[in-house]
């Protein structure tokens, strides 16, 4: 079925705060929608609307058809206690939902109802692909390596287990319309081009919330940007790095325009003023002279008075006419660094032989040796040993055979990929106080502040912020203490893309040794690296 989805004049906001207002959109067939703003400007909100999940303040959402099916799979899918692989690919590809209604409309057939409620209830059960779900979630799950039966527990799955459940669920889906919350975090390389390949292959039309700008690049041909700053909601037709550009230069002519304006107005002002001091002068002057009767000479000081007052007319005329044209409001910008540690020992971290059993899954023997200032990428699949040989090498892992320690001097500086330090019920502000307890708490909220956690922020339980404002407490922990070993899992997951860039300076410019475990393509080209190690099954190799 061909679906059109439009909105017209949304609004949306928390509160008293405005998120966005009076946005349009209108996505038909073929499109491809990037949906791209900072953390927290309403991204995730407007996919809301569009699902019809949450009412506009103002404005409105229409579906054409009106039974057109709209899929919504937000970002960190629940996992339900008791709820199976199959059952959650069922729910997540509406089927679920759609068996249900379909067997209310059967009960309600049988006690003799006229049977339109059935046939709608089938076709869409059929729509979404109900008829043969069980033979094709066989089919992806082995596609895209999910590696446990349709009958395991989802609360059972590892992290990139989840990514990959959360992928075939994407995969199987047959909605109408699909609007997709983050669907690139937590995905492998692998992950990665099956995804932008369903994405490049969809007839549906699509709204994608994305931070990975690789896969934007290859995927969208139009850009939506919610500006939280300007309070503006801005379109651009073609792919991401057009938007880039486009948006530079719109920014560029907005600062020239409103600097030209400035300069007019300051100007006028200025010539507004002279004439003013001019009239004061000749009313002075009047006044001094005012003893001489000559009649001529009184009608000049009259006529030189009312040009004076005639031109100041002018002026405040011209200030008037003037096409106001606002000040950009000032971004908001995540300055960061890294706060480096004096250097370690020449051994910054090393394994030997060492071996780490996991269940069923073992690592090793590996052997290897991180040296100081040693910039070292990290490669491999979901589930290849990644992050195992991360916790071996820090020593929070113990090892079942060989060793492992760090060097003399290390300080380590993680982001672990549950950035485990902020899952807890205790307030942002103790959380992130435990871990510099020299600091008196009105610096750690000046800090926190300063990455986008303000007083609405700090004194929540850390569990209950979302993915990105945890990974932006981490990022404000690696400013507020030295570190010389800088440990990143996965740390784009869930940032916004000017903090991603940010992080990509600070590393640029940390003198110290680094650790990096990332699926980002670009931060794969972007950061500087002495040395790339892939994991596959639990073998380390040197690139």
């Amino acid at each position: 079925m061909s679906a059109t989805l439009r909105a017209t004049g949304l609004s949306a906001g928390h509160g008293a705060r405005v998120l966005f207002s009076g946005l349009d959109l209108v996505v038909a067939p073929g499109d491809v929608v990037g949906l791209v703003g900072v953390n927290g400007a309403g991204k995730s909100t407007l996919l809301r609307l569009l699902a019809g999940e949450q009412r506009p303040e103002e404005g409105e959402v229409a579906l054409g058809p009106p039974d057109a099916t709209v899929g919504h799979l937000p970002q960190e899918p629940e996992r339900r206690p008791g709820e199976s692989v199959a059952q959650y690919l069922a729910r997540r590809t509406g089927v679920a939902a759609a068996q249900v209604a379909m067997d209310a409309a059967a009960e309600e057939l049988g006690a003799g109802g006229d049977g339109d409620g059935y046939a709608a209830a089938l076709d869409r059960w059929l729509a979404l692909g109900g008829a043969d779900l069980d033979e094709r979630a066989g089919e992806v799950a082995a596609e895209v390596g999910l590696g446990v039966p349709l009958d395991a527990p989802m609360t059972a799955l590892s992290g990139g287990q989840a990514a990959r459940a959360g992928l075939a669920a994407l995969l199987l889906s047959r909605y109408d319309v699909l609007l997709l919350d983050e669907p690139t975090n937590d995905l492998d390389l692998d992950g990665l081009e099956r995804l932008e390949k369903f994405v490049q292959g969809l007839r549906s039309p699509a709204v994608i919330v994305s931070h990975d700008r690789e896969f934007l690049a290859r995927t969208v041909n139009r850009i939506v940007e919610l500006d939280l700053h300007q309070r503006q909601v801005g379109v651009y037709d073609g792919g991401y790095d057009s938007y880039l550009a486009e948006r530079e230069i719109a920014r560029r002519h907005a600062r020239e325009a409103y600097e030209e304006y400035d300069d007019k107005l300051g100007a006028l002002k200025d010539r507004a003023q002279m004439q003013r001091n001019w009239m004061t002068q000749g009313v002075r002057n009047a006044r001094r002279k005012s003893k001489d009767n000559d009649k001529n000479v009184k009608a000049k000081r009259a006529e030189t008075s009312e040009k004076q007052a005639a031109k100041a007319r002018q002026t405040q005329r011209a200030i008037e006419r003037l096409d106001v044209v606002e000040e950009p409001r000032k971004e908001w910008e995540l300055r960061m660094t890294i706060a480096a540690a004096p250097r370690s020992g020449a051994v910054a971290a090393r394994l030997d032989g060492a071996v780490v059993r996991r269940g069923d899954f073992v690592l090793g023997p590996v052997t290897a040796q991180v040296d100081w200032a040693d910039r070292v990428i990290v490669t491999g699949a979901n589930g290849a040993g990644k992050s195992t040989l991360l916790g071996a090498l820090l020593g929070r892992i113990p090892v079942d055979e060989g060793s492992a320690g760090l060097g003399a001097g290390v300080t380590v500086g993680e982001i672990d990929q549950a950035r485990g330090l902020f899952l807890g019920d205790e307030p942002l502000v103790t959380a992130f106080g435990r871990a510099v307890p020299d600091w008196p708490e009105s610096e750690v909220r000046t800090l926190l502040a300063k990455f986008g956690l303000t007083k609405e922020h700090v004194p929540r339980p850390a569990s209950s912020l979302s993915p990105g404002e945890r990974t932006r407490a981490a990022l404000a922990l690696l400013q507020a203490r030295e570190v010389n070993l800088l440990v990143l899992d996965e740390p784009t997951n869930h940032l916004d893309l000017p903090a991603i860039e940010q992080l990509e300076q600070a590393l640029d410019a940390f003198p110290g040794t680094v650790l990096l475990v990332t699926h980002d393509r670009r931060m794969l080209d972007t950061v500087r690296a002495t040395r790339r190690w892939r994991v596959e099954e639990g073998r380390l190799t040197e690139a």
